[in-house]
């Protein structure tokens, strides 16, 4: 049971499709709620609050993953530089979910941007998962209504192509290496 619990957890194809419905789904349920109540926040924070979910869960999943492959002994590469890497994104993603309402909408900005900026830095094929932060910024800095629309509609798009890229991603059985190319 344990050895089936860790190869769930060991499954990078896995974490990204539940990541995303997670996210998804809690950012849609709050959205909602503000819509009713007749509050027009919601257009810009919901996003925020999807952004930090999703990348919250991934880099939860990856310091778990970078652990249990310690534990196991079958850690490829520099184990600090790795568990860094996981709570680079891991930290803001939190805080951003525990204050993406923040009145000022400073910190918000800051935390969608650092994410964005972070995964850019880790290399161009992060660029999927990078572009929501960076269109959270222009949701959060926005002053025309048609432009938020046009933003939170160019998100929504952007987060179903990771979705089906995601599922395609975890139908393949690949790794990430195996299923980007790099061996």
């Amino acid at each position: 049971m344990l050895d089936r619990i860790i190869e769930i957890v060991l499954a990078e194809a896995k974490w990204i499709p539940f990541a995303l419905f997670v996210s998804l789904a809690v950012a849609t349920t709050w959205g909602l709620r503000r819509h009713r109540a007749g509050q027009s926040d919601w257009l810009s924070l919901a996003p925020s609050l999807a952004y930090g979910c999703l990348l919250g869960i991934l880099g939860f999943g990856h310091v778990l993953a970078v652990g249990i492959k310690l534990a196991q002994g079958s850690l490829e590469g520099s184990a600090f530089l790795l568990l860094a890497l996981g709570v680079v994104l891991a930290v803001p993603a939190w805080w951003l979910v525990l204050d993406f309402r923040s009145e000022a909408r400073r910190r918000p900005l800051l935390l969608n941007g650092w994410l964005a900026l972070s995964l850019l830095a880790m290399g161009i094929h992060n660029i999927p998962i990078a572009l929501p932060g960076l269109l959270n910024v222009g949701l959060l800095l926005h002053r025309r209504r048609a432009v938020g629309w046009t933003l939170l509609a160019i998100t929504v798009v952007g987060y179903l192509g990771l979705l089906i890229g995601s599922l395609i991603f975890a139908a393949s059985g690949q790794s990430f290496e195996d299923f980007s190319g790099r061996t």
